[in-house]
């Protein structure tokens, strides 16, 4: 793995799409199946994962509406976790130089940020709208693709994303509140996790230190993280939060500090394991390839919804799922068609 993550900065031998079909190449045909194994076992788990961190968050921040110090604490306890494992040698510990801190101290910002705008903008508004504004991320990272690593992809390619967007925002579009703190906060959110996605491709190299495989790079970032978010939750709910906390174990709800604790902490760790497997994914895919993934993961998120409050399917739903996900196929042939032409291209 380690090996597999030494990339040069750019897209490198990793574009592959969500649905898993891998560019021709030098492989045999075992190693391809592997690799196809390896990425959709990853994306599995990741979904999975972000589920479970989901359902865990909507209930903590409905018993506990501190967006910004829960969203700090689960970086805190993601951050405790990785260095367990560094401590125990469970993991080698990674060591970075100079210019490795300079690079994780621009991701760890970045992942700061789009955490607690994520969080702020669930706090400010209804779900469904954070996830229709949160589903414009692949054209974010598109963006950033160009703007960072100057990589333009075939006009088609960025038009076949179009059916993604729109059919996630279709499925998600259940009530029509609209709040410019919400709006602001999750478009605030698509930027920067953008890019940390791009950025944290560059740090993926033997300049950033040793022992820099992904799970390492993460749990990097996520230390640096919480150490940027320690003011900006302060700033914000310092004073408020003792408040918000005596509301939440002597609410009706009848939690217990003890269990408000366990549930932060439950939910901390799925933050943190969601995230980590999503970096291995990234070490597999290109940024807008991961950017569209996430934004297939949103239907999935509304299924689990439904299994788990009871909430009606509407047809609206039904619909707007269906063409997500078939604009993800759209995206994964249109993009691998292309590639394959310019390569063809470059042979001749």
């Amino acid at each position: 793995l380690n090996d597999a993550l030494r990339l040069d900065g750019e897209e490198s031998n990793v574009s592959r799409s969500v649905s898993l079909n891998l560019r021709g190449g030098d492989g045999d045909g075992a190693g391809d199946l592997m690799q196809t194994l390896k990425v959709g076992f990853y994306f599995g788990l990741w979904y999975a994962l972000n589920i479970v961190y989901n359902i865990l968050n909507k209930k903590v921040l409905n018993v506990l509406p501190a967006p910004l110090t829960v969203g700090s604490i689960q970086l805190l306890i993601g951050g405790i976790y990785s260095m367990l494992l560094w401590g125990t040698k469970i993991r080698a510990a990674p060591q970075l130089t100079a210019e490795g801190k300079e690079k994780v101290t621009k991701v760890g910002f970045y992942h700061s940020a789009g955490q607690l705008l994520s969080m702020m903008s669930l706090g400010a508004g209804p779900v469904s709208f954070t996830h229709i504004v949160k589903a414009l991320e692949p054209f974010f990272s598109a963006a950033v693709s160009v703007v960072v690593f100057g990589k333009r992809m075939k006009p088609q390619v960025y038009a076949s994303l179009i059916p993604v967007v729109g059919g996630v925002s279709y499925a998600c579009l259940k009530e029509l509140s609209f709040s410019w703190l919400a709006f602001w906060a999750a478009m605030g959110s698509n930027l920067a996790f953008a890019l940390r996605a791009v950025v944290s491709k560059s740090a993926m190299t033997p300049s950033t230190g040793e022992n820099i495989t992904s799970t390492n790079l993460f749990g990097l970032v996520t230390i640096y993280s919480f150490l940027i978010s320690i003011p900006i939750f302060l700033l914000g709910e310092g004073r408020s939060f003792p408040g918000l906390w005596s509301a939440a174990i002597g609410g009706e709800d009848g939690k217990t500090a003890m269990e408000m604790v366990k549930a932060i902490i439950i939910s901390g760790m799925f933050h943190y394991l969601n995230n980590e497997v999503m970096y291995l994914a990234l070490g597999n895919v290109h940024p807008v390839t991961l950017a569209v993934g996430n934004t297939l993961k949103r239907v999935f998120i509304i299924v689990a919804s439904v299994l788990v409050f009871h909430n009606p399917v509407t047809k609206q739903a039904a619909i707007g799922s269906a063409v997500g996900i078939g604009g993800v196929l759209v995206y994964s042939l249109t993009k691998q068609y292309y590639e394959k032409l310019e390569a063809m291209e470059k042979e001749a």
